[in-house]
């Protein structure tokens, strides 16, 4: 299996889908190759500067914790664990997480053997050999095994609070089809639906799977931020938030970390939303569901 890189530097870095190319092997994507870190680094463009944020160990750190706490466990039960906890360590503006150049070097350059571990496909009956896809690598945020991570805390945190984030990622379908959809944006949007993964309205894949593109759909006639308004966002806090980076403890390996000290979502608008989405999941054509079952 694909080891920790054997050459760590000091501070995280960017590199081009072009130059990590050469690095994405067939034995890597099989995950019987390691990354061969020290002609990476060579043609990785580093972070420069004092931002304590930009530290590579920090996201190293966390990675070493999630693989010996769910190592012995199915790798998609890591998620739930590692989104908040990566959003926390990295405090990044959104500006600042678009970055795709960024990411790829987190995969390849600072945990390719959790990239692997992770997405790598359970061994065929026939013997056949198994990859991790591509995009886990060099993929599109909703994709790439580390940005999907942070982007689910990102667009699912409730202010500070990551409980929201905890649901969203324990759910592999809300998490591959939510984080496509712009209307995620809206962050009473993104709370109802937590919300109804909460009160078990909806629980398996064919479930999600059909009350998403319904919500997203419904969108377009049907203005949520005007039904169900958000309060005004306060850059303030997370300038403050991020400043707080250097003098920040690691995140807790129990309880959850605390992001920026936003104000939370209303309440009365994410409550709007969930009965407006329980209604548009009765009327959903879900894979398998016979007439008689609720919606």
């Amino acid at each position: 299996m694909t080891s920790r890189p054997d050459y760590l530097p000091e501070r995280l870095a960017r590199i081009s889908d072009v130059q990590a190319a050469e690095f994405v092997s067939s034995g890597l994507l099989e995950g019987v190759d390691d990354v061969p870190s020290i002609a990476l680094n060579k043609v990785a463009d580093t972070l420069t500067g004092e931002d304590s944020r930009l530290e590579l160990r920090r996201v190293r750190d966390l990675v070493d914790d999630a693989l010996k706490r769910f190592r012995a466990e199915r790798p998609t039960s890591a998620d739930a664990w590692l989104a908040p906890r990566l959003h926390e360590a990295l405090r990044l503006t959104r500006k600042e997480a678009a970055d795709k150049a960024f990411w790829t070097y987190i995969a390849l350059g600072v945990a390719p053997d959790y990239v692997v571990w992770r997405h790598l496909p359970e061994p065929k009956a026939d013997g056949s050999r198994v990859r991790v896809a591509r995009d886990r690598f060099l993929g599109p945020h909703y994709k790439h095994s580390f940005a999907r991570l942070w982007w689910a805390a990102e667009l699912f945190r409730n202010g500070p609070d990551y409980a929201p984030v905890v649901t969203a990622c324990g759910n592999q379908d809300m998490m591959n089809s939510a984080l496509r959809l712009d209307v995620i944006d809206h962050r009473p949007t993104a709370q109802a639906l937590v919300r109804l993964l909460d009160r078990g309205t909806v629980r398996t894949g064919r479930e999600v799977n059909a009350l998403t593109p319904a919500v997203n759909a419904a969108a377009a006639t049907l203005m949520y931020d005007i039904v169900a308004p958000d309060v005004e966002r306060d850059g303030e806090a997370l300038r403050d938030w991020i400043a707080g980076a250097a003098s920040a403890l690691p995140a807790p390996k129990e309880g959850l970390p605390d992001g920026p000290e936003e104000e939370g979502v209303p309440e009365e608008a994410v409550e709007s939303l969930v009965a407006h989405f329980e209604e548009l999941f009765a009327d959903a054509s879900v894979r398998g569901r016979t007439s008689e079952e609720p919606g």
